[in-house]
């Protein structure tokens, strides 16, 4: 399927509040996974259904329940129904190539945002899809499979760090956005690396596997860019959001986060630039070395076009000619002139002009 455009056929005309899942499956099984803290409790747990965690509710603390896995239809009817969700709502959340977007409704915000890492082996981006549903004491958050992304906030949330344990459901929400951010930064950082090693490479030696490594980097680096210009745009717009459901000592937070993606933008545009100049560098360099082959190749052509010119009328008719004798002379001639040609392939590819 396209990196860019995943539209199926079979999805066109389709209601928008259909609540079917569109995507690619990533995962086998659905896991329902619940937090449940204050400044002075805590509690973690993997639960079996949804009606497990209406009671949380009712209760004064902030309940953080994490889906892995979207393409249960029934879990999401549940979830929708239990918490007297919009069906838009979560018809968003199951149309996993939707571009990232923050919408507000009666009781609840949804931002959906794109999770990117690089695989280790291949140097390639991989993409998810994560949807944040932010309700007055519930947030929910959705994932396409079972990752440890967020572990590190579960650390924070397990450790009694005062600032998330005395948060609500908005500063967790920061919380996750600020470590899908960092993952770009982190992403672009490992690419970047790659670019600046690639450039001092080009200048050494250019050749085609050079100039396929900057094509490679481009397409990730437009990959890259795709995502992250309408991640930009989904904070921008979650900052200035004026809503109950995020406090003023919260929303200075979010205006943080405005930082962070622009670094990402602006760096993920410079290196962008950089594999255009690489390209013209590689471009450039390759002119210059053919017209060094042309010109050696043009005084060698000089200098024996004349001689070619008098032995073409003059021959070796003469009556002193003492090859002629020789038993071997027609050998020795084709071993001679064998000779010179592969002389000659092995000078031009030790030239690197082959």
């Amino acid at each position: 399927m396209a990196r860019f455009i995943k539209k199926p056929k079979e999805e066109i005309g389709l209601s928008p509040d259909e609540l079917i899942f569109r995507g690619e499956q990533k995962s086998k099984d659905v896991l329902l996974r619940i937090i449940d803290f204050d400044a002075s409790n805590y509690q973690e747990d993997a639960i079996q259904t949804v009606k497990e965690v209406v009671q949380y509710q009712e209760k004064n603390t902030v309940t953080w329940l994490n889906i892995d896995g979207l393409h249960n239809t029934a879990i999401m009817e549940e979830i929708a129904q239990s918490f007297d969700f919009d069906p838009l709502v979560i018809a968003e959340v199951l149309n996993t190539t939707s571009r990232p977007k923050v919408l507000e409704y009666d009781n609840c915000i949804l931002i959906t945002i794109k999770m990117m890492q690089m695989k280790d082996e291949s140097g390639k981006i991989t993409i998810e899809n994560l949807s944040l549903i932010l309700t007055e004491s519930v947030l929910i958050s959705f994932q396409e499979t079972k990752g440890d992304v967020f572990e590190p906030v579960r650390e924070r949330i397990r450790k009694q760090k005062k600032r998330i344990r005395n948060g609500g459901t908005d500063y967790l929400t920061f919380a996750l956005l600020d470590i899908v951010i960092d993952n770009y930064l982190y992403v672009i950082k490992l690419l970047g690396e790659k670019i600046e090693t690639l450039e001092e490479n080009l200048l050494v030696n250019p050749n085609e596997v050079v100039i396929n490594e900057i094509n490679n980097y481009k397409k990730e680096l437009n990959f890259l860019r795709k995502n992250i210009k309408p991640a930009k745009e989904m904070i921008f717009s979650l900052a200035k959001m004026e809503t109950e459901l995020i406090e003023e000592g919260t929303d200075i937070h979010f205006k943080e986060l405005q930082d962070n993606i622009s670094q990402a933008s602006d760096s993920s545009d410079s290196y962008r630039e950089i594999l255009s100049d690489q390209l013209n560098i590689y471009h450039t360099t390759i002119s210059s070395k053919l017209n060094d082959t042309m010109r050696f190749l043009t005084v060698f052509s000089v200098i024996f076009i004349p001689l070619t010119f008098i032995a073409g009328i003059y021959g070796t008719n003469f009556e002193n000619v003492p090859e002629l004798s020789f038993q071997y002379s027609y050998y020795i001639m084709w071993g001679v002139m064998i000779s010179i040609a592969v002389g000659m392939l092995l000078y031009f590819k030790n030239k690197k002009w082959l």
